[in-house]
């Protein structure tokens, strides 16, 4: 334990803490936009606040899965910005903006066809004709939301963080003031309902792409990056097909580590419809409380990428394991923070979401499964970012494909309806997965970060 005292862990925790707690905050500003909406939806009616669940288990997922291709040039920049060689992050500039306004599009168009599919889950009607729409235009958002991605991952390879933070912040604070006017209807504003949360996400979400844009085009510390570089529609699309393959043989495993871990939150959703709207708005109520820290633990794990991904390109296996390792330190003081207060609170936060006694009691409880699961879920998502600092993506990936949904899934249908434990047992099943991807991980990053 003496040598995570040392100097050089005491070093590398705070290069770790300065680098992250921007991060932290962007990353909770995305998951930010949905929390508001359940609360705020919430003082609706428990139909709308599960339309939202429902609609949220598709769109998370595409939306993890979008943030996680964006990562692919995270480490690239950060490697070469260790060796000063501008002109490969030039290049991973334009293609990493050309990569995620494509996918932005293709995401949309994507769910937007298969949006009926929520019809096919025996959900409660009313529930469903109510998501679709809402589905409809949160991902209209996914385009904008993907261009703000691609520049934040770029700045954030060259340890440019703050910014982002600002910007993600200022279009939550943004959200808040739109889902007040447009769901309601104040100040002169038609009361939308339900719709009006939706397209204040979208418009919060334009606001983003465009500030992140305005930052990078105009920043001094920018300059050397745009130089050669042209928005004309033919020379914009000269792309490096290689060097495209290099970004997204990091990214679609990356976005896919993600999507088999919120994919299994997702089907929960559907699971968890069988048995009530009560049970899946709790669901919904007790998912945003975790969710929240998860996005957290989750900027911890991107400074793990950035700066495991430095070391790399410094060829140090002591710097590497040295910032893999204090991160999963951070992480996990952190994470037990939140475990405390979740437990000291658990009774209190579901107030904040519903006025539904039953739905307030059973999000209660799944608050108290969700303590016991944060330190497995800091474990694992750090890990993540560790390993794709030093461009290990492939093992990982099957790694949570076989937690979530070869231990977790089956284990939660088991402990749910065949042992008769309900959503809790539902819960407890996906906490399983949770412990296993978090062991196997730790393990993978402590046995490669010493073959390097």
């Amino acid at each position: 334990m003496s040598s995570l005292l040392s100097k050089n862990y005491l070093n590398s925790y705070k290069a770790t803490f300065l680098l992250a707690y921007p991060l932290v905050f962007s990353q909770l500003g995305h998951i930010m936009v949905g929390v508001v909406d359940t609360a705020m939806v919430g003082q609706i009616g428990t139909i709308e606040q599960a339309a939202v669940a429902l609609s949220n288990s598709l769109y998370t997922l595409v939306l993890v899965f979008g943030l996680g291709v964006s990562y692919g040039v995270t480490p690239l920049v950060a490697a070469a910005d260790s060796s000063k060689d501008y002109s490969a992050n030039a290049a991973l500039l334009k293609h990493g903006i050309f990569i995620n306004t494509i996918l932005g599009i293709l995401l949309f168009v994507l769910l937007l066809a298969i949006s009926p599919i929520l019809n096919l889950f025996d959900q409660k009607q009313e529930v469903v004709d109510q998501a679709i729409p809402f589905l409809n235009v949160m991902m209209l958002g996914m385009i904008p939301l993907c261009i703000f991605s691609g520049f934040k991952q770029f700045t954030e390879g060259l340890s440019f963080t703050r910014v982002a933070m600002f910007i993600t912040i200022g279009a939550n604070l943004l959200n808040i003031l739109l889902n007040y006017l447009m769901i309601f209807g104040h100040w002169g504003f038609h009361a939308m309902g339900l719709m009006g949360s939706c397209w204040a996400s979208f418009i919060s979400r334009v606001v983003m792409a465009l500030a992140m844009f305005a930052y990078v085009y105009y920043n001094k510390h920018f300059k050397i990056y745009w130089q050669g570089f042209s928005f004309k529609f033919f020379d914009f699309l000269r792309i490096d097909k290689t060097l495209v393959k290099k970004i997204l043989a990091i990214g679609i495993p990356s976005g896919l580590q993600w999507v088999f871990e919120v994919g299994a939150f997702a089907f929960a959703v559907i699971m968890i419809g069988w048995i009530s709207p009560q049970a899946q708005a709790a669901h919904q109520i007790a998912l945003s409380v975790a969710a929240t820290t998860y996005m957290m633990a989750s900027g911890l794990s991107s400074a793990a990428s950035v700066r495991v991904g430095n070391q790399l390109g410094l060829k140090s296996r002591e710097g590497i394991r040295t910032a893999g390792f204090s991160a999963f330190v951070m992480v996990l003081i952190f994470m037990g923070c939140m475990a405390l207060t979740f437990i000291s609170l658990h009774n209190f936060l579901p107030t904040i979401f519903s006025k539904g006694t039953n739905v307030i009691g059973i999000a209660s409880s799944l608050i108290v499964i969700a303590a016991f699961f944060q330190l497995s879920d800091g474990i694992q998502v750090v890990g993540l970012g560790a390993l794709r600092g030093v461009k290990d993506v492939k093992i990982p990936t099957v790694i949570t494909l076989f937690a979530y949904w070869a231990v977790g899934l089956p284990m939660s249908y088991f402990l749910g309806f065949k042992m008769n434990l309900g959503v809790q047992g539902i819960w407890y099943g996906l906490s399983l997965g949770l412990t296993v991807a978090a062991v196997l991980l730790f393990l993978r990053f402590n046995y490669v970060s010493k073959r390097i």
